[in-house]
This record gives structure tokens, sequence and C-alpha cells, in this order.
């Protein structure tokens, strides 16, 4: 009887309705499917929606901290400060350009950088000269820092934008996760750096596959619309205006990272119900912070600072090692996969947050990582669940999660 009562409860469901339809069938009928006019119009959405004077769409994520790496010069004998703590996409994005990721804390709270730890992690690894900051063990020169806006909850930038000044670096935010965020008044990619955004199904808002550059500095981002498209010396429109019968000069090398416009079409229509989604994922997180404290006391909830605006693309809790009376990281680690494998054969996806990348195996076998040189990320990776967050859920799904939760947690210690 149980059995045939157990819901199907996924950790993410894209928010669609007829509209995606209806913008990808004109799409199709307009006969430009490639990279066009609905792809200039998205941009033109999320840059208003954002705050950002240029936004420039691209492929995924990925490809949009690599065209910003690059665009700022990153290269071979520099080195990049990422957070273990994110997906490895945003240290492999630094290492596509021949740069070294260099792997640092994050605060266990929120998930995102720590500025404080990592100033002091500058001055034990690297030697000021001439106003830039080498490394003493390879000679590298720290050239930029990529603060990750984890799960929706935007890192502290002024702080980092503070320790870029210092130690004279450039900075990339990622924002995979982060579209709507902000601190104060301001949202990610307000705070005067280049940001990256993605619109993976598992985010806020998706295009199937998909990212976005946002800049308020022309110069830049017209460097970075060159590369995604070869470094072509005009775009495909200035190219169909003008003698489209002739191939453009290419004067560097350049990337196919361009969006098509069936995925600019699938964005304007999540666009125009981007206040809707983002209020629904909202209450359904706030409702979680009010039942779970008190129904499952070993989760620790997400935690939000003051003044800052929390997306939640993610719904990430930790294991509370002192509530469940554990002493190490691994035995709540045990905890945390026993309970997620029981919630999967219930019915309910869950997932650890995201990887610490100082464990994962190409970044331990080139740079000699242990899992705890970096403890605070190690935990995180080893501690975090992601419960089940999106536009559909009902107080129903919510509450048998919770109620899993609860019974299925009973008898693993």
């Amino acid at each position: 009887m149980e059995e045939n009562l157990m819901k199907n409860i996924p950790i993410m469901q894209p928010y669609f309705d007829d509209e995606e339809a209806k913008e990808v069938a004109d799409a199709l009928l307009s006969g430009w499917v490639a990279q066009g006019p609905r792809v200039a119009a998205f941009e033109q959405a999320v840059a208003d929606y954002e705050g950002s004077r240029y936004a420039i769409a691209v492929t995924s994520c990925t490809t949009a901290l690599h065209l910003c790496m690059v665009a700022l010069g990153l290269g071979a004998g520099q080195d990049v400060i990422v957070p273990s703590y994110t997906f490895v996409a945003t240290a492999n994005a630094a290492a596509y350009t021949g740069a070294r990721p260099i792997l640092v804390e994050v605060e266990p709270r929120t998930y995102n950088i720590d500025p404080a730890w990592t100033a002091d992690f500058i001055l034990r690894n690297y030697t000021e000269k001439d106003g830039s900051w080498f490394c003493r063990q390879t000679g590298n020169r720290l050239s930029c820092i990529v603060p990750v806006n984890l799960f929706g909850l935007c890192a502290d930038i002024p702080a980092i934008n503070a320790l870029a000044d210092r130690f004279q670096l450039k900075v990339v935010e990622d924002s995979a996760c982060a579209l709507g965020a902000a601190i104060g008044d301001t949202r990610e990619g307000g705070f005067g750096n280049p940001s990256a955004l993605s619109f993976h199904p598992r985010k806020s808002i998706t295009t199937g596959e998909g990212g976005m550059v946002l800049t308020n500095d022309a110069s830049f981002a017209e460097k970075v619309r060159k590369l995604r498209s070869h470094a072509a010396s005009l775009s495909e429109v200035q190219r169909h205006q003008n003698k489209g019968y002739l191939l453009p000069d290419y004067d560097e090398i350049g990337f196919n990272y361009r969006m098509t416009d069936i995925q600019g079409a699938v964005g304007l229509a999540q666009m125009r119900k981007i206040d809707f989604i983002a209020s629904r994922r909202k209450a359904l997180a706030a409702r979680y912070d009010r039942l779970l404290p008190e129904a499952v006391s070993f989760l620790k909830i997400p935690y939000v600072p003051e003044n800052y605006t929390h997306v939640y693309q993610t719904y990430a809790c930790m294991v509370d090692l002192a509530v469940l009376g554990l002493g190490t990281i691994e035995e709540g680690n045990q905890f945390r996969n026993e309970l997620m494998d029981r919630l999967e054969q219930n019915g309910i996806a869950t997932r650890q947050g995201t990887h610490a990348v100082h464990t994962l195996g190409y970044y331990r076998r080139t740079y000699g990582y242990q899992p705890m040189d970096l403890p605070h990320a190690y935990a995180c990776d080893r501690l975090s669940i992601a419960l089940p967050l999106y536009v559909a859920m009902t107080d129903e799904d919510q509450d048998y999660v919770i109620e899993k939760l609860v019974n299925l947690s009973e008898g693993i210690l």
C-alpha cells in the first residue's frame, strides 16, 4: 500500500507553459535559427532585469567564464584564485586559458569564498614586486580572482573588490546560480566586475543549455562579443547588412560560443515570467526555513546574511555533526549518503550541494591537494544535501519530503 502512495519528487523541474513552444515555433518559421534577433532580445531582457549595460549570450556559463578570462588576457604564467567549493567548471575555465587555478577556502555558513582566509593565503604564498604579486614557489603572477555566487547567494563582493584592489587583481564573478541575487539594491554583476550566468535546466530560468556575460564596460563587451563568434571582424548581422556574400577577416583566435535563436526564443518566454518564478522559489524556501528546524534539527538550513537577497537556485542544507553526536566529517558523510539513498528509494531526488574541486582526481593529481588542505570546502562537499525545490512543487510535496526526512533518518546511526 505504501508503495502505491510513493511520490516522485525531482530535485528540480523547469517551469514551462505554452509561451516557450510558441516562441520556438515562431523562430523556426522565421528561418533564422542561428544567433540572431531573438538572442539579441533575450540579451536585452536579461541586461534590463539585472541592471547591466551589456549582455552577451553564449553556449554555457563555462564558456562565458572562459571568454571573460580570455578577454582579460589571462594565460600561462598567471594564477587565478577560485574557491574550492564550486562546480568544477569554474576552475576548468581558468585552466583552459593556460593559467593555474589556485583553490581557496570558503565560509561554511554561506558556502562562498572566504575573503579574509584568501588575503592571508596570498600573504603567505606570494611576494609583491613592482605592484604585482608573484608566487614564491612557481614565479607565477597572481592575476585574477573568481568569486562564486553559489546556490543563488552573492559572495561578499565588496570585500572581494577590496581584496582585488589590495593585490591588483582582476575579478570575474561566477554567477551561474545567481540570476537576480543581490546585496542591498545591487544585483550580481552590478559591482563593477564582469559576471557569467547559466541557463542550464537546474537554474531558475533555462534555455536548455546556455550562458551569458554581463558587464558595464563597452570595450570589454565588444571584445567578448567578437571572441564568441570566431573573433570575426564583423558580426553575422553586420555581414548580412553589408555584402553578406563576403567572409569577414579573422585577425585573432576566437571561439564558436554562440547561442541559437531557438534558445533565445525560450529565454525570452522564460524572462517574461522571471518575477513569478523567483517569488515562487523564495516562498518555497521560506516554507522549508519555517518547517525544517523543528522537524529535522540535524540539518542546518541556508544562511542568508543581512541585506542579501538569496534566489535559491539550490536549497542546500548541511548535516550538523554536533546535533547527531558525530565526531568526524566521514561519519557525517556516511549518515548523509545513507539518508540520500533512502530518500531516492522513496521517490525523492536529492544531491550533494556541489563538490570541493581540490578533492577531484585531476586537481589532486596535478597539484597534490589533500582533502584537509581546505577543511571547510571538504566539509561542505561531504555534508551538504540539496533538497527538491521547483515552481510546481506543492505544499503536499514539501510535506512529503519533510516527513520522509524525519522517518528515514531514524535508525541510520
